[in-house]
């Protein structure tokens, strides 16, 4: 449907020139509330406090790295014209949290093996404050009107959208056409995912699968949303590059917890408990 309205501005700052837009701070707001939790947790349960900022300052810009050399693989027509310039522009958008997460994750598994802890308690540490950070960081695609769905019904907007905040509505009208924000249903998908991970932290004493649930959680989520969205990066066939990893890693994790479940039960039953 039709809907005019003036979005709000990118800018967050400038100080002469040098410009900082609302991407970036909302992104490392969500990164550095995300640091707050995990440092607690770590704390909570006997992991120095060094020991996860030294895998946070590897795993974070290795992440994002990761993120933006898989968001250009899938999109390289749009920037192989200026690669130097188009690529370097992450604060046009263009990161992908799958990147970010296969990075992460290998990252962290190096890490686990250098300093010889648990790869599966640091990323249980680590997955609560994951999901946090994307729900916030779905906030910065909103101040750059991307990661949006198709136009929205003039039934869907009488229904459910005409509920929502002005500033939302007013931001999804991008050339005089109202579009889902999809942005706002993941970000609501993880705060869901956020709290339900917090409680199996907490009843759950199997290592390993509050990040394992992690993954199930943001995939089955990804994986309908995406099918919303106008901007999916696309494999062969005209498959839908995020659905696609969504369903293998969903396989992957059930598979994973399923094999740890019936190996611990093996360990248990001759009091071997090894949970790394």
């Amino acid at each position: 449907m039709n809907y005019e309205a003036e979005p709000l501005s990118r800018v967050f700052i400038e100080l002469g020139p040098l410009t900082i837009y609302w991407y970036g701070v909302i992104i490392a707001a969500g990164a550095y509330l995300g640091l707050v939790l995990a440092l607690r947790e770590a704390e909570r349960i006997g992991v120095s406090k060094e020991t996860f900022v030294d895998l946070v300052v590897y795993a974070i810009p290795i992440a994002i790295l990761c993120a933006r050399i898989y968001y250009v693989a899938f999109e390289w027509e749009r920037y192989a014209e200026r690669p130097l310039i188009d690529i370097v522009a992450i604060w046009e958008g263009g990161i992908a949290i799958h990147g970010a997460i296969i990075g992460a994750t290998l990252t962290g598994l190096i890490f686990a093996r250098v300093r010889k802890v648990s790869f599966w308690k640091l990323v249980d540490i680590a997955a609560p404050s994951i999901i946090l950070g994307q729900a916030i960081g779905r906030w910065g695609n909103f101040m750059n009107q991307e990661a949006h769905g198709g136009p929205v019904s003039e039934e869907f907007y009488n229904n459910f959208m005409q509920h929502l905040p002005n500033f939302i509505i007013n931001q999804m009208a991008i050339d005089g056409i109202l579009y889902h924000p999809t942005f706002l249903y993941e970000s609501l998908w993880n705060i869901t995912g956020f709290t339900l991970l917090i409680i199996l932290r907490k009843y759950n004493p199997i290592r390993g699968e509050v990040f394992l649930s992690y993954v199930i959680w943001y995939s089955f989520g990804r994986f309908f949303i995406e099918a919303m969205r106008t901007d999916s990066l696309y494999m062969i066939w005209n498959l839908r590059t995020a659905q696609v990893i969504s369903v293998v890693l969903i396989v992957w994790a059930i598979c994973t917890i399923i094999y740890r479940r019936y190996f611990l039960k093996i360990r248990v039953h001759y009091n071997r408990i090894d949970q790394k």
